[in-house]
């Protein structure tokens, strides 16, 4: 199992990569051109960090509840949302199967978090509980990247996903209506040459 990268001690400089805040910028703009969203969804943001992609997605819904395992992240949310006066966001911080959370929920989002969870078929599955009947899910992440995006793998399970096997996943957890578009690229310096690498998002509906 791979070590837990610490994301307590990265917190506080996390906002401050400007290809972190364009991929942001970038998946919420396929979300809500792949989601029909509006201000009476409520929204789990799973592995929400500091909330780049929570920010970006809260104009067009609901109430939010970011989801992450690092307290130094979610204090990065919480400070922003209070200087900002922001409300309808609560954070908490927990490993999804231990934060308790009750179904009920109409749109599930994450960005860049599923190569973080070893489990993805358990992962998805518990999305579909957490789901209204008709609720959906909209997941970024990147396309198999052959370990080359993360500088430092610690805490990486998946070095990005085959489009199609992680469609078969969702389909297999019982979701319905599976999409899988581009909703991003990053161009990052690898090994002294820059690289592109692609962001997917995969939209996906529990059935009514």
């Amino acid at each position: 199992m791979p070590a837990k990268l610490n994301f307590d001690q990265a917190a506080s400089q996390w906002d401050f990569n400007p290809v972190r805040l364009k991929l942001a910028a970038d998946v919420a703009a396929a979300i809500a051109a792949n989601a029909a969203l509006d201000q009476g969804l409520r929204m789990l943001d799973f592995g929400c960090g500091t909330g780049l992609l929570t920010l970006n997605l809260k104009p067009l819904v609901g109430e939010v509840v970011g989801l992450d395992t690092s307290r130094g992240m979610l204090d990065e949310l919480e400070a922003k949302l209070a200087a900002q006066n922001i409300g309808g966001v609560s954070t908490i911080c927990a490993e999804l199967n231990a934060a308790r959370l009750e179904p009920g929920f109409d749109l599930i989002v994450s960005s860049m978090a599923l190569h973080h969870v070893e489990d993805t078929a358990g992962l998805l599955v518990e999305f579909l509980r957490l789901l209204k009947p008709g609720g959906r899910i909209a997941l970024a992440d990147l396309d198999l990247d052959g370990g080359r995006f993360h500088d430092d793998a610690t805490g990486v399970y998946h070095n990005g996903f085959d489009r199609d096997e992680l469609a078969g996943l969702i389909i297999s957890a019982g979701f319905e209506d599976v999409r899988v578009v581009t909703a991003a690229s990053v161009h990052k310096p690898v090994g002294g040459d820059m690289a592109e690498f692609t962001v997917m998002l995969a939209c996906a509906q529990r059935p009514v």
